[in-house]
């Protein structure tokens, strides 16, 4: 597993906040009818391709994990934090829920279906944001998706990372065309990308990708 300082921030800040942040954001997309429309929508693909399980990386306490299950695919979840893991067994022990960095997953190659990334990809510091994306590529089968949501700059198209203030630990917004390139890079075919406007309390603008890995001749 590859460690790192900012893993190693990000890990102990979110251990230190789990059961506030349990309170607050135990199914994050539970509030908004698009993030739960889209969801769904990847779940239907997944099911459709039948080439494997769903791993939900960053999965914190693991309520976007159960509602996938809930949507009829096999899931489990992926957090680097010992703390949501364990909140997250405590909540759903019919789940799976593993331990682990998205640097280097512990997951055979071509194993998964899907793999959704719900605002895991943004405490990673842009430089290693290539390693993610090629992670995500190599743990799921040919035909296999991945959605990736993620704060959203203002200028979908600018080139430029903006890091802010997440109150958790240091955080990035990223452009959509960054992340779409990104994921372009990795081998993946764009299906769809969503931008959501902030809601009442919100501060940033929110995107999405929903893409594939090809599947191979």
């Amino acid at each position: 597993m590859i460690e790192s300082s900012p893993l190693d921030t990000t890990r102990a800040a979110y251990d230190s906040v789990a059961n506030l942040y349990a309170e607050l954001f135990r199914d994050s997309v539970e509030g908004h009818s698009l993030d739960r429309a889209l969801v769904t929508a990847f779940a239907e693909y997944v099911r459709a391709a039948d080439v494997g399980p769903v791993a939900d990386l960053g999965c914190g306490p693991g309520g976007v994990t159960a509602r996938l299950a809930s949507l009829g695919v096999t899931a489990f979840g992926v957090d680097a934090s010992p703390a949501m893991i364990e909140l997250a067994r405590q909540e759903y022990p019919h789940l799976r829920f593993d331990e682990g960095s998205m640097l280097a997953l512990d997951i055979a190659d071509g194993t998964l279906g899907g793999v959704l990334a719900w605002y895991s990809i943004i405490h990673t510091p842009p430089q290693d944001l290539p390693v993610l994306f090629e992670e995500f590529a190599r743990v799921l089968a040919p035909g296999g998706h991945l959605l990736v949501g993620f704060f959203a700059t203002d200028d979908d198209a600018q080139p430029s990372v903006e890091p802010f203030d997440h109150k958790v630990s240091l955080a990035y917004r990223l452009p959509i065309d960054h992340v779409v390139d990104l994921a372009a890079e990795a081998g993946f075919t764009e299906i769809g990308r969503m931008r959501r406007e902030p809601g009442e309390g919100e501060r940033f603008r929110h995107g999405r990708l929903l893409a594939r890995k090809p599947v191979e001749p």
